[in-house]
Order: C-alpha cells, then structure tokens, then sequence
C-alpha cells in the first residue's frame, strides 16, 4: 500500500457535487475500499464541508452528507496540538486560509499529498506536495 493521500475540503465537495475532479476522487474511494491506498480528512476539514453544506443546502443536507461522508473509507484524524501548531506555523508563513493549513498540515505529517483543486494551495507548493484535480 502508498502512504496514502489527504482530502481537502474541495476534493470531497467535487465528488458530492459531481465537479471537476469527481473522478479522480473516486478512483481513490475505490482504491481506498480495496486496501490499495489510506485515505485521511482533517476532522477541521470535516467541518469545513459540514458548515459549507448547511450554508448552501439547509440542515438536512448537511446532515446527509455527513451520515455518507463518515461512512466512506476515509480516516478522520483529530486535529491534536502537534498538528494544530503545523497548521499555525502554515498559516503564519502563508496567506491561505486556517482550514486549508490543518489539511496541509496532515499530508506533511503524513508525508503524502494533499487531493485538492483549490488554487489557494499553489501558496503552499513549496512545503506541501499536491496533487491537484483538474
């Protein structure tokens, strides 16, 4: 098996949304599912697609997507204080918003990728590896 890969919150909306990258998001699900990769979320990230989805959609969607997002093979990690102070030092060095800093911090500490198509991320390339959806 790899080491992996990190969601980032836009990975995880294109393929509930059926976006630009859906399916390259769902390869990794796949994959994910047969043991061939690990696939991780910051539980920061997690809220970020909660909150995001109830401001768009309402509570029942938001509650919807969370019941399918937890049941996919995605492992939530919490967000400790080693990983808190990561995100910090990223976010002090770089002007990129604070959730995009805990799911770039997950994949330096994992020492994977970050699955995004975000282009705030760009601002992190030199620190973080990417594997950017197009």
């Amino acid at each position: 098996m790899d080491k992996g890969y990190v969601l980032d919150s836009y990975a995880l909306m294109a393929h509930f949304e059926q976006e630009t990258g859906a399916e390259r998001v769902e390869k990794l699900l796949k994959a994910a599912g047969a043991r061939k990769t690990a696939l991780y979320l910051c539980a920061v990230n997690l809220g970020e697609i909660y909150y995001s989805v109830l401001r768009e959609r309402g509570t029942a969607k938001a509650e919807e997507t969370l019941t399918i997002l937890v049941q996919l093979p995605i492992s939530i990690v919490d967000a400790d204080k080693t990983l808190a102070v990561l995100a910090g030092a990223l976010k002090a060095a770089h002007p990129v918003a604070y959730a995009d800093c805990f799911a770039g911090a997950l994949a330096h500490q994992l020492k994977t990728k970050v699955v995004t198509g975000d282009p705030e991320f760009k601002k992190l390339e030199d620190e973080v590896a990417i594997e950017w959806l197009t």
